[in-house]
This record gives structure tokens, sequence and C-alpha cells, in this order.
């Protein structure tokens, strides 16, 4: 039976590792990371950062995945994850650079798996019926998390960044811990042994069977392929976008650290819209499926992502870029209420960490590819070619708008009607 409190618990883990992202990711250690290399150098250096970061969760997200199949219980490996992202976090900015931008490379690391034993445990709070509303309900409430992320920023006048990380991770803690306590997981029915050398080997056998073997799983490939393509354009607008919102405050006459505040104030525009959006996308992927509302996603992000580089080579006054805020963070919602229950679609019951091994890897590797494309374009037109700052970064943003446009045209042809897993096994 599931209870309340599990759900509760379940939605508020979102909430809690929202505040990381947001504070984290999203805002502060870009901004932390300019102040110690300079604006010029920024995007390259955080892009070869996180990229790194990116990199070693992608290649252990299918190992990770099966050794959750086979736990009696994925909770242990989230409360794992969780406490190492904590740890790391609030260690940030209390030694040379180079020290936090290791501790982040692992901080980051250990979130994004928790990500994924996360989502892996959206069948054990909701059924087939509730889970876009359920899932959708995760995304608005996390973003309030986002709302806790950035007002603390904001408080701190002038910045102290070490103080900051450190209040980020204990909220990341703090509102973990309903979720540790209440989600009571089915349990695994034939738990086998998860660590070894021969559980490293049958993991990676059989997730390259999978791979080979793609057709007995209708749509997953096509749809793991397309979601390289929209999570590259989105993770990637998310990690930078503070950095943006400095420069083009600083190209219409704001001072640094106004710009560093316009910047928590555009964050927090958006994150707004993501909370209603991921209330009223979850309805929606309820009443017309996951597939066609992710559909109409992205094509709001094609537009977003058309008008951010239009106020970068126009120069356009800021307030434009709180509009185009408030779109993404609808687009926010949306991606994330369409994108878990889509992949479910694709799942079958018995192998669902493997698969969101899977959903997690791509989307890790796609979390490699956008930032290194990002810094490697504003390093051909900033560093190489003169180009300001802003004109770089909207010539990436452009980049960002090509991959969401494939995404789309390869995501076509997947369906989210329901799969008859006996059926194809039987095959």
């Amino acid at each position: 039976m599931i209870t309340k409190r599990a759900v509760t618990g379940w939605i508020l883990y979102d909430l809690a590792n929202t505040i990381f992202s947001m504070g984290v990711v999203s805002v502060y250690f870009s901004l932390y990371v300019s102040e110690a290399v300079g604006a010029q150098q920024a995007d390259r250096v955080y892009g070869i950062i996180t990229a790194v970061s990116m990199g070693i969760i992608f290649l252990i997200s299918p190992l990770l995945g099966a050794m959750t199949d086979r736990a009696p219980r994925r909770m242990p490996f989230l409360v794992g994850s969780t406490l190492i992202c904590c740890a790391c976090t609030a260690l940030f900015a209390r030694g040379p650079f180079a020290i936090s931008a290791i501790l982040f490379i692992v901080a980051n690391a250990a979130y994004q798996a928790g990500v994924q034993f996360y989502d892996a445990m959206l069948p054990e709070v909701t059924t087939e019926e509730n889970r876009g509303r359920i899932g959708g309900i995760g995304v608005g409430i996390g973003y309030l998390g986002s709302y806790l992320a950035v007002g603390v920023g904001l408080l701190l006048h002038p910045m102290d960044y070490a103080l900051y990380f450190t209040i980020v991770a204990a909220m990341f803690a703090v509102f973990a811990v309903p979720c540790m306590l209440f989600v009571r997981e089915r349990g695994n029915p034939n738990p086998r042994p998860v660590v070894g050398r021969g559980v490293i080997a049958e993991s990676t056998r059989q997730t390259l069977d999978t791979l080979r073997q793609g057709q007995r799983y209708p749509g997953l490939l096509r749809f793991l392929v397309g979601r390289v393509f929209y999570t590259d354009a989105v993770n990637t607008v998310i990690a930078f976008m503070s950095l943006y919102t400095a420069n083009v405050a600083i190209s219409v006459g704001l001072g640094a650290e106004e710009g560093r505040r316009q910047a928590g104030y555009i964050m927090l525009s958006a994150i707004s819209f993501a909370v209603a959006g991921g209330f009223a996308w979850g309805w929606v992927v309820d009443r017309i499926g996951p597939k066609r509302t992710l559909d109409i996603v992205l094509l709001l992000w094609m537009a977003v992502f058309g008008m951010a580089a239009a106020i970068g080579f126009l120069h356009l006054p800021i307030v434009f870029l709180y509009v185009v805020a408030a779109l993404a963070g609808v687009g926010l919602g949306g991606t994330w209420s369409a994108d878990r229950p889509y992949m479910l679609r694709l799942t079958p019951p018995d192998r669902v960490g493997e698969f969101y091994g899977l959903y997690g890897m791509v989307g890790r590797f796609s979390a490699i590819t956008g930032p290194v494309l990002w810094a490697a374009t504003t390093y051909l037109t900033v560093e190489r070619g003169g180009a300001s700052e802003l004109t770089g970064q909207a010539w990436a943003i452009l980049t960002l708008l090509a991959m969401v446009v494939v995404g789309f045209v390869i995501l076509r042809r997947v369906t989210d009607e329901q799969r008859n897993w006996n059926a194809l096994r039987a095959q």
C-alpha cells in the first residue's frame, strides 16, 4: 500500500536535490569559478569541470542501475550518494580553487547518481493512473527548493561562498530525510550480490545486450538517442545561465555585483514559472500522455533558445531576459514532468534500475557534451575570435537550439503506448 507519508517523502527529496542543483550547479558555483579565474576563462573552466564530473557518472550509471536491480533495496544507494554530495558541498570554497573544483566533481557525480536512484523509485509511490500527476507535483514542489537556494544567496551581501555552500549542504540533507524514513520499497524478491568482478562483467554484458537487442524494447533506443540532444540543451542552459545573465547585465551598464544579483532574480523568475509548470504539465501528462506533452515542451524550448540568443546578439535590455526566464521555467517544469513517465512506458517492470541507468547514462553524456560544446564555442568566438563574452555565449545558445531541433526530429517516431512485456519476452 502506498501511503501519503511515502509520497510526501519522495516529493520532498525532489525539493532537497533541487536546492543543490539550482544553488550549486545552476547559479553560484559558476559565479565562484568566474571570481576565481576571471570572466574571460570562466565558461571554459566551468565547462571542463562539469564535463569531467558528468563523464565519471556517465561511465558508472549502467553499473549503478544494475547493482540496484540486484540489491534488496535501492534506498541505501540513495542515502550514500546524498551523504557524499552534502559532505563535499559543505567544503567548497574553503581552500585553493583546485580543491574546490575536485570536490565539485565528486559532489556533482554523487548528486547525479542520487537522481538516478530517486527516479527509479517513482513506481514505489505511484500507480500508472497518477504517475504524471505525482511526478509533476514532485517537479513543482522541487522547484520550491530553488527559492531557498537562490534566496539564501541573495541574503548574503557581500557574498560569502564558503558559508553559502555549507548552508546549501545542510538544507539538502534536512529535506532528504523524510524520503529516507518514509518511502517503503516492496523489495527485490530475488536479491543477488551487488559487488565483485563478476557483477561488473554481468551488468556490462547485460547493458550491451539491451543496446544490441533494442527491437525487444520498442522505442527505447530512439528515445535514449533523442534524449541526449534535448537534455544536452536543457542541462547546459541551466549550468551557464548565471554567467550569461551577468554578462547581459554588464552589457547594459550594470556592475559585476549587480549582475550577480540580477542573475539571482532572473533565476527566481524562472523558478516561479517552473513550479507552476510542474503542476500544470503533470496534469497534462495524465490527460494526453508523456509523448505529446514532451513534443509541445520541445517546441517551447526552440522558442526560448531563439529569443535568448537574440538578446545576446542585439544587446537587448535585461528585461527581455526575464521573459525568456519565465518561458524557460515553464519548459523546465514540462521537460521533467513528461520525461520520467515517458521512460517508464518504455521500461519492463523487472529492469527499472538497469533501464534508468541507461536513462541516466544518456543524460550524463549530454551533460558532458553540452558544457564541452559551450566551452568550445565560447573559446573559438571569444578567446580566439575576439568577440565579446556575451556574443560568444549567444553563438553557444544557437548550438543548443540546434540540439533541441535534432532531438525533436528523432523522437517523432517513438510512441508512448502501453507495452505488453509478456508478449515481447515470448518473441
